[in-house]
Parts: C-alpha cells; sequence; structure tokens
C-alpha cells in the first residue's frame, strides 16, 4: 500500500510531530486560500494522486501561484489531470493547496530495510528536490543502524559530517529526522522518503519543514491500521491479473502485486520489502510486475499464485527472477517446491520458450529447495543460475538484467540473419 503527497503525508508526519506546511483540501474556500498566500506570498497546488506515484513535478503537474484567480485556475486544470508513471496513466483525483516555504537548504531522506544486512538505514543528502539518481555518489549517505537502538541523534550528526553539512543545518535536521524511525517502525512502513525536506531560516535560526511525503505500508501489518486511512487511497485501477492474485489474499503469506509494464521481459517473484523496493527499481520498464509474496506463504497459495503469474506473463518473459532476503521464518523448500511445480505443470499445456531461470535466496531449508528446483528445471531442460544467502540482491537482480539483455541481443541477430 502505497501513498504519495501531503494530503495524507502531512497529518501522518504530525504522529512523529514532524513540521509539516499548512494544507488544504480541494474544497477550500476563496477566504481560506487568500489567508495561505498572505502567509507566504505565494502557494503550491499539487494533484492528489492515490498509490504511488511520483515525478509529478517533472511532468508539470505542480504549480505555484501568488493570487487566488490562479490557484482556483490550477485547481481546475490538476483535478482531474492525467500522468504517466511506470508505463501506466493515472488521473488525479482532487488537488492539495499547501503553504509555499522559502529554503536555503533542500534535503532527501529515506527509510527503509538494507538489501544486503537486512539491517534498517536510512539515505541522507542535503542536495535534495531532485531525483536521488541524479546525484553523484560523493553527496549521498546511507547508513545502517541497530533497530533495538532505534535512529539516534549521533548517526544523523556523522552522516551529516561526512556530507559536509554547515552546522546550523546539522542542528536543524538533529530535532527532527530521528522522529521519523519511531513512526516507521510503529506504523507498519515498509519505505518512508521525504523529499524535499525544505530548510528556511527564521530569527537568524534553520527550521527544517517536510514538503513531500510518500511511504509504503504492509498491508497485512496490523500496526498500518492504526493511522485509520480511508480505504480509498489505496484504490487503483487493477488489472484482470491484480484482481486474481489479490483474491488469494490470506493473513498467512503476502501476495501484493502491482502491473509494472504489461510489456515486459523479466517476470519476478519478491520475496520481502527490501527485495521489492531494490527489484522494482533497478528492472524499471523491464519487469511485468512488482510483487511480495513474503511472510511464509503456504504450498497450496504459492502453487496458485505461481500459476497465475505464469499464464500471464511467462510467453513474453526472457527471465524468470526469483529474489529475496534472507528469510527467519519462511520455509524456502515449500515455496520452491511450489513455484516450481507450477512451472512444470505450465509447461504440460504450454509449448517450450527460451527461459533463463535466476534466483537468489538465504534461509531454512535453502539448499532442498534449490535442488528441488534443479531437478525440475533439468529436467525441462531450462537453464539457470542459483545465488545464495551470501550474494548481494543488487547483484543478483543486476545478473537477471544482463542476461536479459543478453537474449533481446541474441533475438534480434537470429532475426537479421533470417531476414538475410
Amino acid at each position: 500500500m502505497r501513498i504519495t503527497g501531503m494530503r495524507y503525508g502531512a497529518p501522518i508526519l504530525q504522529l512523529a510531530g514532524f513540521p509539516v506546511p499548512e494544507v488544504l483540501k480541494s474544497n477550500a474556500t476563496y477566504e481560506s486560500i487568500e489567508t495561505l498566500i498572505e502567509k507566504r506570498g505565494k502557494v503550491v497546488v499539487k494533484p492528489i494522486f492515490y498509490g504511488g506515484v511520483g515525478k509529478k513535478g517533472k511532468a508539470g503537474l505542480v504549480k505555484i501561484v501568488d493570487n487566488v484567480q490562479d490557484a482556483m485556475t490550477a485547481k481546475r486544470r490538476l483535478f482531474f489531470a492525467e500522468h504517466r508513471f511506470h508505463n501506466e496513466k493515472v488521473i488525479a483525483n482532487g488537488v492539495t493547496f499547501e503553504e509555499f516555504i522559502p529554503s536555503e537548504y533542500e534535503i532527501y531522506f529515506n527509510l527503509n530495510v538494507s538489501t544486503i544486512s537486512r539491517r534498517p538505514e536510512f539515505t541522507l543528502s542535503i542536495d535534495g528536490g531532485i531525483d536521488i539518481e541524479e546525484l553523484p555518489p560523493d553527496r549521498i549517505i546511507t547508513k545502517s543502524f541497530d533497530p533495538l537502538t532505534g535512529l539516534k541523534n549521533y548517526h544523523i550528526i556523522d552522516a551529516l559530517a561526512e556530507l559536509n553539512a554547515p552546522q546550523d543545518l546539522v542542528s536543524a535536521l538533529v530535532r527532527h529526522l530521528p522522529k521519523l524511525w519511531e513512526l516507521y517502525n510503529d506504523y507498519g512502513f515498509i519505505t518512508l522518503e521525504l523529499n524535499p525536506i525544505r530548510v528556511e531560516r527564521k530569527n537568524g535560526r534553520l527550521h527544517a519543514i517536510a514538503c513531500d511525503f510518500k511511504g509504503m505500508l504492509d498491508q497485512d501489518n496490523p500496526l498500518a491500521d492504526r493511522l485509520n486511512l480511508p480505504a480509498e487511497i489505496f484504490e487503483t485501477n487493477l488489472s484482470e491479473f491484480e484482481i486474481e492474485v489479490n483474491q488469494l489474499r490470506t493473513y498467512q503469506g503476502q501476495s501484493d502485486v502491482a502491473v509494472i509494464n504489461p510489456e515486459g521481459t523479466i517476470t519476478s517473484f519478491m520475496f520481502g520489502g527490501g527485495a521489492n523496493s531494490a527489484a522494482t527499481e533497478i528492472l524499471s520498464e523491464k519487469t511485468t510486475i512488482s510483487s511480495d509474496f513474503g511472510g511464509n506463504p503456504p504450498y497450496e497459495k504459492m502453487y496458485h499464485i505461481a500459476r497465475i503469474v505464469y499464464n500471464y506473463w511467462l510467453e513474453q518473459s526472457n527471465v524468470l527472477l526469483i529474489i529475496g532476503g534472507k528469510a527467519n521464518n519462511t520455509d524456502i523448500f515449500v515455496t520452491y517446491k511450489a513455484m516450481f511445480d507450477a512451472l512444470r505443470d505450465y509447461y504440460k499445456t504450454h509449448p517450450k520458450k527460451d527461459l533463463y531461470v535466476v534466483t537468489g535466496r538465504g534461509g531454512p531449508n535453502l539448499i532442498k529447495g534449490f535442488a528441488y528446483a534443479r531437478d525440475i528445471l533439468e529436467s525441462l531442460e531450462i537453464p539457470y543460475k542459483f545465488f545464495g544467502y551470501d550474494s548481494s540482491m543488487i547483484e543478483v537482480i543486476q545478473y537477471a538484467v544482463d542476461m536479459d539483455n543478453w537474449m533481446i541481443q541474441n533475438k534480434s541477430k537470429n532475426q537479421s540473419h533470417a531476414h538475410q
């Protein structure tokens, strides 16, 4: 479950006492908008998209105006604005009028779980306000910390020192960034991102204010219910595939799926929020779906999910990727038996095709699961590459991308030879 924007992000951040701008809803009156403009001289008008929709600013969907008439014009243009994100067209459902915050600095901050160390980590940059991928490595820092002690002031101080941040900026951020760990940990978040946190100077002192919000919640974590968010903000235009998989939802085992690119060439089974975040980001438009099947799903559920996935996506895929961290409770043998039994049964009714299987996992009964998968793949004459728990998840995903590129190039060469 994904949340973007300050319509719901602002009240969530206020639970942690993190400063936010004043935010007015779509039904704000002329008088209230005028009062907000008088406060700062400007107002920011943004469309509301349900789900995890980003890159609105780059698409020209964020308007900054200095009078009520222009604010209402922006509202009319943005209320049902269309936006293409992850190869999907999405439509806005309202707008927010947000207090304009002038700034000396813009900060990027993200909390998630490391795909390598399996520990919580934060990523911080004092050059925020843009896509973090556009920044050079020396302007971004990532640090992990112990979940038992939580995110402390000294973690932030040490990170900012490595970024050569000025002392008054350090003071402004140390006052508030550690609060985000309690929010992350107490309400079932998988990822939490603020970009930008705008830092303004008032009476000679810097103050940090969160001006955009992005979060992903674990739908099966009861802690997420404490936010009391309306169900409609998680509603999207679901595909037939998403609806079919969602019918298999149970408390034991997650089955969160989203179609990323209907023309993708890598189909992925992702286990855990860390794997989901890493794989979705690295695979990008190559992946047919984004998924999270963690939580120790039983054999029957995993088998049926795999059959559905194969029926929808395997014919067009070059690579089947199974990726996850080192599990504590998930029985790797059970999940692998389900997925590869389903693959064997799929090929009983479908013709053979070029396919390469890449898998990287760790956890209970890993070797037994790998052995079972090997036997079925060799019986089907499908090539494969297995990575163990000590492999970098990023490298495993990149290997799948490289293999997909190689297969695409070979197909192009074969087609060229066929036409000669």
